[in-house]
């Protein structure tokens, strides 16, 4: 008897199921818990707050449409509110791992607002009286259009508000250090092997660079995200919908979010693939490339302290080792490069989704949804963690001066007074001997010592590519 009282019966298009008393869900959400105990993990809370967001707009358009009795339509607002702000994030358990459409996930919110609203309006939760999760909350809408429709939301959401952040800030730290580090001559490599000299200023303006591209590439996304589905309901000619509701929705969505939401100008292509989804996930990938790059540099350039390069020294966090005293290592660039490498692996399985899309449907939304929200979100904090715990503490040392009068690759200067060929014979007799470039081209060549200065200048071997005037401004 006490089973049967934390319980109650509701009915669906199958039958009756048995779902928890204090349950905002209902039927459908209670066969998707029992069908996909899959992994545990759930739908990001960015999708669910997209989902009660553009439920709340639409029961205030249909209301304003004429299609929905405006009380209801307050309290499904309500209701949406509620959701949108996570009160009832406990009551969407649906595992990301379900339909593919994500109907699941649609009916779970339908069902908790319907229920949540029933209950302002002093109905019983369950009754589906007087709100129906199908018939009001769900009203000029499908699962086809909104689910795509939220997952374009929640990436914008976290790209403006945590990603493109956390990289502006990257961006501006490294332009600080390649400011700082531009007096600092050292020796370049290509192929792992000494070549030219560059400043280390030089590699820095080379990482900001890389970090502003790469917000480049995210305006574009964030472009291609902003064109939404709604409005196409089941398969994109937008049967059962208004056809004033999607542009409508969309204006205040707009208005919520404060970017840019429009109804697509071809529904058909909106939910019958994940272009867009593919696009961006390739963006955040770029990202993780060359983030990846830049902290692979850094804790090189940083290697030793004495068998290393040591050119660069990194704040120093935590103990390196249980065995070592005294060892430090590169963790928070170690941290970063495995952030980046998860990030990765999440664009393949968005790939792998956007292969998904079969006729007027792609069927696998849910996992696209979850691996880019992760990846976004990991992105950010793993770019704000680099920041803040390595790039701000990053010092120059005197190692990289002190090596390039002994690199080879500065005989390329000598090339244009005494032919390549001379200058490669200076190269290789130096390195046999043990000497200097300098040391060499004193003997072997009829340069004057002023000569021999200016032509092996490090400092001049740095300028002709002009490559630094944005950065030292």
């Amino acid at each position: 008897m006490q089973g049967e009282a934390n319980v109650r019966m509701e009915r669906d298009s199958m039958g009756e199921m048995s779902v928890p008393a204090e349950a905002y869900y209902g039927a459908q959400t209670m066969r998707a818990i029992e069908n996909f105990p899959v992994s545990g993990l759930r739908m990001p809370r960015a999708v669910i707050r997209a989902l009660g967001r553009i439920k709340g707009a639409a029961s205030r358009v249909n209301a304003e449409l004429g299609l929905l009795d405006p009380a209801l339509a307050e309290a499904i607002e309500r209701a949406a509110e509620e959701v949108a702000d996570g009160a009832l994030d406990a009551h969407f358990p649906v595992d990301v791992f379900q339909t593919g459409s994500g109907t699941s996930t649609n009916m779970n919110a339908n069902e908790v607002i319907a229920n949540r609203a029933i209950e302002m309006l002093g109905g019983q939760r369950g009754s589906k009286q007087p709100v129906h999760p199908n018939d009001h909350v769900n009203l000029c809408q499908s699962s086809n259009d909104v689910i795509p429709t939220a997952i374009h939301l929640a990436l914008l959401e976290v790209l403006h508000a945590d990603l493109t952040p956390a990289l502006d800030e990257l961006r501006a730290a490294l332009d600080e250090k390649a400011v700082a580090f531009l007096p600092v001559v050292k020796t370049g490599r290509t192929h792992l092997q000494d070549a030219t000299p560059i400043r280390l200023g030089q590699e820095f303006v080379g990482y900001a660079g890389q970090v502003e591209r790469a917000l480049r590439r995210l305006d574009y996304a964030r472009a291609e995200l902003s064109e939404v589905a709604l409005g196409g309901t089941a398969v994109g000619t937008g049967v059962n919908a208004h056809p004033e509701f999607a542009r409508r929705v969309c204006a205040r969505l707009s208005g919520i979010y404060g970017f840019e939401v429009r109804e697509t100008t071809n529904h058909f292509q909106a939910q019958n693939t994940l272009d867009a989804l593919v696009f961006a996930s390739g963006a955040l990938r770029s990202v993780a490339v060359g983030l990846t790059k830049i902290a692979n540099d850094i804790r090189w350039l940083g290697s030793g302290p004495r068998a290393g390069l040591g050119e660069i020294a990194l704040p120093e966090v935590q103990p390196g080792s249980s065995i070592m005293p005294g060892k430090v290592n590169p963790v928070i660039a170690e941290s970063t490069l495995m952030a980046c490498a998860h990030v990765i692996g999440n664009d393949t399985a968005v790939m792998i989704a956007g292969h998904g899309s079969n006729f007027e449907l792609n069927t696998m939304m849910p996992v696209a949804a979850h691996n880019l929200l992760e990846s976004a979100t990991l992105l950010a904090s793993a770019s704000v963690n680099f920041t803040r715990r390595c790039i701000y503490g990053t010092e120059a040392t005197e190692r990289g001066p002190q090596l390039v009068e002994q690199g080879l690759a500065i005989c390329t200067a000598l090339a244009p007074a005494i032919g390549y060929d001379a200058a490669a014979a200076i190269s290789k007799q130096a390195f046999e001997t043990g000497r200097t470039v300098r040391e060499v081209a004193r003997e072997c060549t009829s340069l004057s010592e002023e000569e021999l200065a200016r032509i092996l200048d490090p400092a001049s071997m740095t300028e002709p590519g002009n490559t630094v005037g944005s950065a030292a401004g």
